[in-house]
């Protein structure tokens, strides 16, 4: 579309304003959050509820910015589990990843825990989404500034406002793409609880959920307080290979005309088989039986990938599918009247929680083996020796009946936060107070040291007892302590000693503090013949700290002393590794101002008029001094026609672990481009302390038409242009390779690889010998769309209905880098460095019907278009294409009305199937995860992986 198009969307486009109340409430501001006029939320009306997106703005008819309000029961009846699951269903965000996401072996994405429950709003990443908790900054989970939303006490949330659009001149540095802003029921009495119990149709990821939240006044009314707790237990599904659709998925090819990317299923490492397969000498080409006997190997059918296969005796990767969770939540506060017009409140939220996945399993590949090794059969111990061969070499994929590399991330989790608001005159004010330390502590069960391995394998009989041993045990007794002898021949032959010794765990520690004050003043210090003049002026000052310890460090190496085979000096140690930090701290002070001022009100074709303005003020020790600022436009033509709109500049300052994160290293098989290789190597991921902020401009504009208090279409457009964007460039990328090699190595994406010999060589022995990346301001990103709402209210069969429908189009998300082709990751299912799916239509549609007085129906429809698998224009595919996908999901809900038994109450039971139909996600893979086929990808990310599954539960409200 072009510029002048866009422009004509905008004017046409419109915010999502006066919608059906029983599934969103336009925002209003009529008083401070926590007052004690704040009603309860089964009284939430559209005039009740606070402004998301402003302090200024004293009545949300008059917000410029698009919110998007959503009550938690409403969403978590069509889509039970973690509210953050619940509201990634909305078409608004994308990408958002979780523990379906296919996390990375380290969790490096999540700074250590790859399986943290985040939101992404616009597939813009989710370090520019900012997350609220009534309006307050919730305090970073990870190193990399995301928050895990799991610590929000889902059991007390009225609703959830979602604010898509920049508003960082209101909240603060992050609100890029917009912010998810969870409003506690802050006045809650009574009891309610919960329990459900869910599995999926092929008897795996159950799910176990829990709740309890109480409330009361205390003091006559001047005091009240609440608390909450809820379990949840997730079960996950530990093999990919549980889902027949995942049949070792993966791309082949080198994305060029003469060898062209190719999506594959059943895809198999041509040399690494199961058992294990002898690569040289007298016995080449056999492979080992479970007996530890040999046959000849079955070779698959060739792809254009060097040492990967279609078919045949080749091993494959069977990482976890959904990853197993498990959390306490605790939630607990305390409001008090000190005087008629100064309030007191304190709460404190915390999050116990674990999760893990399984990845890699022990891969050998080219080691050196002993001809006289005394776990080899004797028979082919003699025809080696025969042949005068005193070695050979082997290799080998350990399958599912060994360990596979398990990081287990457990998470504890807390903030607090206490304050004074209260009315002065006209204004009103508060001051608040915000803490918070996450404390992250990552085991990597059965990490391969290089050490060990080289030991173990190395097995001699020992001459004194006849018992096989490590030979450094005799060699050089108290080096290695504890060496137990592999037995790689054959699948299963190895002894879970052996194993154990081979992959011991590796920990690391993380701790994450945040201490943030702030305060507002908001008033009204004049009315006009227009109406009220609403201003408020706002500062905070936050800071941030990390530190982490490791025992599994990217610098430890291997001094090989006392070992002949398999060790080289100077290598890495361990195969996956986290870094120690030394403790790093980020400073923020900021100040702002806002105004809403009325310009008409009243005369031909203004109902209203009013313009609303911010401006703030931030300077980061880190990264410098900005100013961000928004205008917006809000013009009522009818009661029933409005029109507005806002154009805002946004920052988001960099990360503590963008700028000082140490080194991290995983082992990776992309394919290297210059020599058709995929050696198996380190992929270190370097911070960047020069990292300054990336600016974002924002111009949205939309149009809302409510006929009746039951109907209404609301249509939204945006654009979004990130400059200095913030990007984490990965020198195995295609198009950052390409870019080094026809520059002839001058390219500054040269600096991330290695090689023996320059960049002219193109021979095997010149392969790619490490990758790296780095963060670097280069980067643009550019995106824009249209969202469109419906929802209606009526009757059917004279029982009460409701129908909304919510669609999101973003046909392009553009990334431009110097050097560079521009990637679109509009309309595409796979990126690099976890660019997430982000289809170009994305709908959701909700129905509620209740056919009886205490019976109701809710039914949610998910679709999403076609998209390519990948986006690099450059890149040649054999098809590249991912078919479009819908679910259905399905909750009966019977309640026992206002009473039940001898007690005033209320009881619910429903029983929900998700994925009515069954549907199995199309099959998709990214073409940079090169010859590890089954390890991750095979789906896109945001489709449902574990196909149909059933949940029932209950709710009590007394």
């Amino acid at each position: 579309m072009s510029k002048v198009g866009r422009i004509s969307a905008w004017l046409c486009g419109a915010s999502l304003a006066c919608i059906a109340p029983q599934v969103f409430a336009q925002d209003t501001a009529g008083r401070t959050e926590g007052s004690p006029d704040e009603v309860s939320p089964n009284e939430v009306s559209a005039a009740d509820i606070i402004v998301t997106g402003s302090r200024a703005v004293r009545n949300g008819d008059s917000m410029p910015s698009p919110v998007t309000v959503i009550q938690p029961s409403t969403m978590l009846a069509v889509q039970p589990g973690t509210l953050a699951d619940a509201l990634n269903t909305l078409p608004v965000f994308a990408g958002a990843r979780g523990r379906t996401s296919n996390p990375t072996s380290t969790g490096s994405g999540g700074a250590g825990n790859g399986s943290a429950n985040q939101l992404n709003l616009r597939n813009l990443g989710p370090t520019r989404t900012l997350v609220l908790m009534d309006g307050l900054r919730v305090p970073p989970t990870l190193l990399n500034g995301v928050v895990d939303v799991d610590i929000i006490p889902q059991m007390l949330v009225q609703r959830v406002d979602t604010v898509t659009g920049g508003v960082s001149a209101v909240y603060g540095s992050d609100a890029v793409s917009g912010v998810v802003n969870y409003i506690i029921d802050k006045k809650f009495e009574g009891l309610k609880m919960q329990a459900s119990s869910g599995i999926s149709q092929r008897g795996d990821a159950s799910q176990y959920d829990i709740g309890i939240a109480a409330g009361t006044d205390l003091f006559g009314g001047r005091g009240h307080i609440e608390a909450s707790y809820e379990y949840r237990k997730e079960g996950g599904i530990d093999y990919r290979s549980k889902r027949a659709y995942l049949d070792s998925i993966g791309v082949t090819g080198a994305g060029t005309a003469a060898n062209p990317y190719v999506l594959q299923h059943d895809v198999r490492q041509a040399t690494t088989p199961f058992g294990g397969l002898i690569t040289n000498g007298v016995l080449r080409g056999q492979v080992f039986n479970p007996d530890g006997t040999l046959r000849p190997f079955v070779n698959g059918t060739a792809t254009g990938t060097s040492g990967v296969q279609i078919g045949g005796d080749g091993g494959y990767y069977d990482s976890s599918l959904v990853s197993p969770l498990e959390f306490n939540q605790i939630f607990g506060r305390f409001d008090f009247d000190v005087t008629d017009s100064v309030h007191f409140h304190a709460q404190v939220a915390g999050d116990i929680k674990t999760n893990q996945n399984y990845a890699d399993p022990l891969r050998l590949s080219g080691v050196t083996m002993l001809a006289s090794n005394p776990y080899l059969p004797q028979v082919y111990r003699d025809q080696m020796l025969a042949a005068g061969q005193q070695t050979f070499t082997f290799s080998e994929l350990f399958g599912n009946d060994t360990p596979r590399l398990n990081p287990v991330s457990h998470t504890e989790q807390w903030t607090a936060n206490a304050g004074l608001n209260g009315k002065l005159g006209s204004f009103d004010w508060n001051l608040d107070y915000v803490w918070g330390v996450t404390t992250l502590k990552t085991t990597l069960n059965n990490n391969v040291n290089s050490q060990n391995l080289a030991a173990a394998l190395d097995a001699v009989t020992d001459p004194a007892t006849g018992n096989v041993v490590c030979r450094v045990s005799l060699t050089d007794p108290g080096r290695y302590p504890g060496c137990v002898p592999l037995n790689p021949f054959g699948a299963g032959a190895a002894s879970a000693d052996a194993l154990a010794y081979v992959m011991p765990s590796t920990h690391y520690r993380a701790q994450t503090r945040m201490n943030d004050i702030s305060g507002s003043v908001a008033g009204s210090p004049v009315d006009t013949w227009a109406g009220p003049l609403n201003v408020a002026l706002s500062a905070e000052w936050r800071k941030v700290g990390f530190s982490a310890t490791s025992d599994g460090e990217p610098g430890a190496l291997a001094d090989c002393t006392g070992l002949r085979y398999n060790c080289a000096v100077g290598s890495k140690l361990w195969t996956n590794s986290l870094a120690s930090t030394d403790t790093v701290s980020q400073t923020v002070r900021e100040i702002a101002v806002e105004a809403d001022i009325p310009l008409l009100k009243d005369v031909p074709f203004v109902q209203s008029l009013n313009v609303n303005g911010a401006a703030r003020y931030t300077h980061y020790n880190t990264s410098g001094t900005y100013w961000t600022w928004k205008l917006g436009l809000d013009w009522h033509l009818t009661d029933t026609l409005r029109i507005r709109g806002t154009r805002s500049r946004d920052i988001r300052a960099p990360t503590l672990y963008e700028l000082f994160a140490p080194p991290n290293s995983i082992p990776v098989n992309p394919t290297d481009l210059l020599t058709g290789q995929s050696p198996r190597v380190q992929q270190t991921d370097l911070s960047n302390p020069d990292l300054k902020a990336e600016i974002a401009n924002t111009l949205t504009g939309g149009i809302v038409w409510s006929p009746s208090s039951r109907a209404s279409i609301a249509v939204d457009a945006y654009h979004i242009t990130i400059s200095d964007a913030v990007t984490q460039i990965a020198g195995s990328t295609t198009a950052y390779q390409q870019a080094c090699y026809a520059s002839g190595g001058t390219s500054i994406y040269c600096a991330l690889q290695e090689r023996p010999n320059g960049f002219t060589d193109t021979s095997a022995a010149n392969a790619v010998t490490a990758w790296y990346t780095l963060y670097m301001n280069l980067a643009e990103v550019e995106t824009w769309g249209v969202d469109v709402e419906g929802n209606y209210t009526t009757s059917l069969f004279e029982r009460p209905a409701s129908f909304r429908v919510l669609t999101a189009w973003q046909p392009h998300v553009y990334y431009r880098q110097p050097g560079t082709t521009t990637i679109d990751q509009g309309g595409v299912a796979f990126g690099p460095l976890g660019l997430s799916a982000g289809p170009a239509w994305r709908i959701s549609g909700f129905a509620h019907f209740q056919p009886a007085e205490h019976f109701s129906v809710d039914v949610l429809e998910r679709w999403r278009s076609a998209m390519k698998l990948g986006g690099d224009p450059t890149q040649v595919w054999a098809g590249n294409h991912i078919r479009s996908f819908a679910t259905t999901n399905l909750t009966l809900t019977f309640d026992t009305g206002a009473d039940f038994g001898t007690t005033t109450g209320k009881a619910e039971f429903y029983v929900n199937v998700t994925n009515l139909f069954d549907a199995k996600p199309p099959a998709g893979a990214y073409s940079g995860n090169g010859t590890r086929a089954g390890l991750r990808d095979g789906f896109a990310l945001s489709d449902d992986p574990i196909c149909r599954a059933f949940l029932a539960g209950v709710r009590l409200k007394l």
